[in-house]
């Protein structure tokens, strides 16, 4: 049975859902080749990304295909109540309150897991990390997964070194279809319209610190640089900070850039990046804000610590004040700012991203026989597949090898 905050709200979150249904012709798609053959029938998958509504045509999706659907999110602060009514109305069984403790958020995911799934779909790692200790139980139909984040495929690597994966696992943010499109041009305009709308204030002529220049950092720094903001980077590989500096950013060390900057961006994946020595070098007002999965990347919890005091100083948006007087401004909590204070990604970049998913849960099934427990790449024609349906969705159309030009590039045997 759904555990959701108020049902008399599915009114509202099932127009949300229609709505991105609209604008997700690749994920449709592939809805309606579900439909047909039910690849997933007899099938439990639990899912859990963040419960908003893209997420819930995803889990929609799967259910066309026959499966039983067990929905919850990734984090807290992202669950939309709304959706998650009109999801679990539709016959997803769903498992997701907004604001919820991390205690009875584990305890949401936890309830998930209680169907003893066959296939996952993971953001973040946490149903691995639950399945591989408190819920190993609710392991013993389980034969795959797909991750869908940065952090998350970071986890399942250290695992995979200690032999320790529950499952094979599909690493879906490796995937061009994620990373070339959903990191750089999803994260960078979700992560800007969510600080635009919960600050109010203009980008154009700040100076905005961009921590980690991987796919997500690029593009928030590459939208910040449009709307005429000065971009500092900061980084710890040497040819992604080269990168960043032929692209026309500064590149800087955190505690250089810390009393330059009016708003911090992390984006990294790993966690003390803003840190209690760097907080008295900040400006009055500076404004910090997290792009990573986890809320450990700008110390929050220290910040806690050393304030003197702490206020809303408008909705998502807390002020902390320091012992010398300065104030320091955190956006949802440090917690992944386009969906703890926005809508996420746009429903066209989560069209691609999504139908990795579905496909790669489908690759999963036909290849369960074989599959290892160990982490697995998103096959190039997975990927070409998408990429080729998105551009046919757009109205564009791109070249193709001629035979002669397969055999010049691969040899004789490929052109045949």
């Amino acid at each position: 049975m759904s555990h959701i905050k108020d049902p008399s709200l599915a009114s509202v979150g099932r127009k949300k859902i229609e709505w991105v249904r609209a604008f997700m012709p690749s994920l449709g798609e592939i809805e309606r080749r579900f439909r047909e053959v039910k690849p997933f029938k007899d099938l439990r998958i639990a899912v859990s990304v963040h419960l908003e509504a893209k997420t819930a045509n995803l889990a929609y999706v799967l259910k066309e295909g026959g499966a039983e659907v067990f929905l919850t999110g990734c984090n807290p602060l992202s669950t939309q109540d709304d959706v998650a009514a009109a999801i679990a109305e539709m016959g997803v069984e769903t498992f997701g309150i907004h604001g919820v403790s991390m205690e009875e958020y584990e305890d949401l995911l936890a309830e998930t897991l209680a169907c003893h799934p066959h296939l996952i779909v993971d953001d973040g790692g946490d149903l691995v990390q639950l399945l591989s200790g408190r819920c190993a139980a609710y392991a013993d139909c389980l034969f795959g997964g797909c991750e869908e984040t940065t952090t998350g495929i970071l986890r399942l690597k250290a695992r995979e070194r200690e032999g320790n994966l529950p499952c094979a696992m599909m690493a879906v943010n490796d995937a061009k279809a994620k990373h070339y499109y959903d990191n750089k041009y999803g994260t960078g305009q979700s992560v800007w319209t969510a600080i635009m709308e919960t600050t109010n204030l203009i980008v154009a002529g700040k100076t905005v610190v961009v921590a980690g220049y991987g796919w997500c950092g690029k593009g928030i720094a590459l939208r910040a640089k449009g709307m005429g903001a000065n971009v500092i980077v900061t980084e710890i590989d040497p040819f992604k900070a080269l990168d960043a500096e032929m692209c026309g950013f500064r590149i800087m060390k955190m505690e250089e850039a810390a009393p330059l900057g009016d708003i911090f961006i992390t984006a990294t994946g790993c966690k003390d990046i803003i840190t209690e020595k760097h907080f008295p070098l900040l400006k009055e007002n500076a404004i910090l804000c997290n792009a990573g999965h986890f809320d450990c990347e700008v110390d929050v919890a220290a910040l806690r610590r050393i304030a003197v005091r702490r206020e809303e100083a408008r909705k998502n948006i807390e002020r902390y004040v320091l012992p010398s007087g300065k104030s320091l401004c955190v956006l949802g909590e440090g917690r992944l700012v386009n969906l703890a204070c926005g809508g996420g990604h746009p429903a066209e970049i989560m069209d691609m991203s999504f139908s990795v998913q579905a496909l790669s849960l489908k690759w999963l099934l036909d290849h369960r026989a074989t599959l290892e427990k160990k982490l697995y790449v998103v096959p190039d024609s997975i990927d070409d597949e998408i990429g080729r349906a998105k551009l046919a969705a757009m109205g564009l159309e791109i070249d193709a090898l001629t035979e002669a030009q397969k055999e010049y590039l691969f040899g004789s045997d490929t052109a045949r």
